[in-house]
């Protein structure tokens, strides 16, 4: 990167959200695996199940409770390895290093990242909705819809600041393998893949302090027709803030040079 001192200092948030979003959708092999392979791990895991059968006391039929899985799977997908290792190689090839030259504060640059992410994960979530419905008939209220989009899209913010954090604590080298680590263990944990009452009671005791099990928890209650549990949105909170204040930290501490 040529950019100096004397051309960066007005650099904004703003800006490099635009930046982040076209690199984003310029990159076709990300696309596929948050937009499009989650729908089809929906239909892979929902396809033959029978839309009357309760999975165990959520109150949801499988293609219902398996639709905000997967939905949420995906939007974790587009935010944590997106992030995670974009900022990885960014701290390799110096660009990084660049931005700490510019006005650019460590708020702004977290704040930036996780919001061009969450954006990117919107199309995530909304695929496999529509393969959802058009496949598995799921129907539900306009209200829940477009309430179900809101709180995954939202809640997708807690991870999108994970992947900053993990782009900095990780190598350009190490960084997939942990990334794949969090990314699988949260996605198990929490219940996206099964549901968590076929766990051990000690495992499902620890699985409910995961962020990954409230982040599930808020389509779910929707799904009902009930408002998103206070304590499932206060968890998610706590964990996006220090998620942020982390990655903010790394990003004004981080000395990697070009």
């Amino acid at each position: 990167m040529n950019h100096t001192s004397n051309h960066t200092p007005g650099f904004t948030s703003g800006a490099l959200v635009k930046l982040e979003l076209i690199r984003s959708l310029r990159n076709k092999k990300f696309l596929f695996f948050s937009v499009m392979y989650p729908a089809m791990l929906f239909l892979i895991i929902a396809g033959g199940a029978d839309a009357t059968t309760e999975v165990g006391d959520s109150g949801l039929a499988m293609p219902a409770f398996m639709m905000v899985s997967m939905a949420s799977f995906g939007a974790l997908t587009a935010v944590l390895m997106g992030n995670s290792e974009r900022i990885a190689k960014e701290r390799q090839s110096g660009w990084v290093r660049q931005l700490r030259l510019t006005s650019l504060p460590g708020r702004g640059y977290v704040l930036a990242k996780t919001a061009s992410a969450a954006v990117v994960s919107l199309p995530s979530i909304v695929v496999v909705f529509v393969v959802a419905a058009l496949v598995k008939d799921v129907r539900l209220d306009a209200w829940q819809w477009l309430a179900l989009t809101g709180a995954i899209w939202a809640g997708s913010l807690c991870f999108a600041a994970l992947g900053v954090a993990v782009g900095y604590l990780a190598t350009g080298d190490a960084v997939r393998p942990v990334t794949m680590i969090l990314y699988f263990g949260l996605s198990v944990l929490g219940g996206l893949w099964m549901p968590t009452a076929t766990f051990p009671g000690w495992l499902q005791s620890l699985a409910d302090w995961t962020p990954t099990h409230a982040y599930a928890a808020l389509g779910r209650a929707i799904e009902l027709g009930d408002a998103p549990h206070a304590g499932d949105v206060v968890l998610l909170v706590a964990y996006f803030a220090v998620f942020a204040a982390g990655a903010a930290w790394l990003y004004r501490k981080d000395t990697l040079k070009a």
